[in-house]
């Protein structure tokens, strides 16, 4: 089986997620749930970790977490395997709880961390559980709105940070942020990941790769790995599309444009002087293309056919 890429460095911001085994529950009674959570408490006692927001499902949980020294896999070792060992016990059980490693995507946190945390707190309201995120205890929302006090372990500053300085107008505005979406159809930010590790600008995608991901044929056989530095080019790109859409110039340029934003690691700036547009619009006209893949089956077929022949 291949290995997922792990990007471990010192301040490092992740987005993780562990399934059950077979997709069964994982948490059960309420004391399962803050078992969970007495181990992200000692998590950042032990190992340094820094936890910004939680989400705690039946089967599998969100995390949004910093560390601060390069030890992610130590963090999880510990919040998993003491976890797992927990519920064995318990329930008189033996063998694996969660289903194969952790999932985990390193995050540009100044693009993200704040869209990633609507994204993790609308997990309940999603999933039809509540109809609002605040109705739902096991998540840290009402820890941002105020509606409940935040254990010393959670850190809320960060992500409210970017919604001011006055502490109830920041609350307000976050609660906007978050509730502004109930209800109406968005795309989750984990679309954007690139290579299945790395969420963040085209910027962030290069250098995170240019330090810490190496050509060694030991490694090609991570399939993110071949997905980062393996990259079609703009006019790789184009040409492909062009050769699936063939008659629909629109279509066909406006598959181009997302594509490339996703797919070629070239920055915005060298885009949008392929397209003639400026960086902003080749952001945005990416995002619209994702969501009409959504609503239209027929486009996201050809756009999977074209992944397939440029192989990425």
């Amino acid at each position: 089986m291949a290995r997922p890429l792990r990007i471990e460095y010192p301040g490092a911001f992740y987005h993780v997620t562990s399934r059950g085994n077979e997709r069964k529950d994982v948490f059960i009674s309420q004391t399962d749930r803050e078992r969970y959570l007495s181990y992200l408490g000692s998590a950042t006692e032990r190992y340094g970790a820094v936890i910004h927001v939680y989400c705690l499902m039946s089967n599998h949980y969100h995390l949004l977490l910093e560390t601060q020294s390069a030890n992610l896999s130590q963090v999880m070792r510990h919040i998993n395997g003491a976890y797992t060992t927990y519920f064995n016990v318990k329930r008189k059980r033996a063998g694996h709880l969660f289903q194969g490693r952790y999932n985990s995507i390193l995050v540009e946190a100044d693009e993200y961390a704040a869209e990633l945390s609507r994204y993790i707190h609308l997990n309940p309201v999603r999933a039809g559980i509540v109809a609002r995120p605040e109705e739902y205890q096991w998540s840290s929302y009402r820890c941002f709105t105020g509606q409940a006090a935040a254990p010393k372990w959670l850190k809320t500053d960060f992500i409210l940070g970017y919604f001011g300085s006055r502490d109830k107008d920041v609350r307000d505005k976050y609660r906007a942020f978050v509730e502004g979406l109930i209800g109406k159809k968005y795309e989750s930010p984990l679309q954007s990941t690139v290579g299945s590790s790395l969420l963040g600008s085209a910027g962030f995608v290069e250098e995170i790769t240019a330090a810490h991901v190496t050509t060694k044929e030991a490694d090609r056989n991570i399939p993110a790995l071949r997905q980062l530095i393996i990259r079609p080019s703009l006019e790789e790109i184009v040409t492909g599309v062009k050769a699936v859409f063939s008659g629909n110039e629109r279509l066909a340029r406006q598959a181009s444009i997302y594509l490339c934003h996703k797919y070629s690691g070239m920055k915005l700036r060298e885009i949008g002087r392929l397209f003639d547009m400026r960086e902003t619009a080749i952001s945005e006209a990416s995002r619209r293309f994702s969501l009409k893949m959504g609503n239209d089956e027929k486009v996201l077929n050809l756009v999977r056919m074209i992944e397939v022949m440029l192989k990425i």
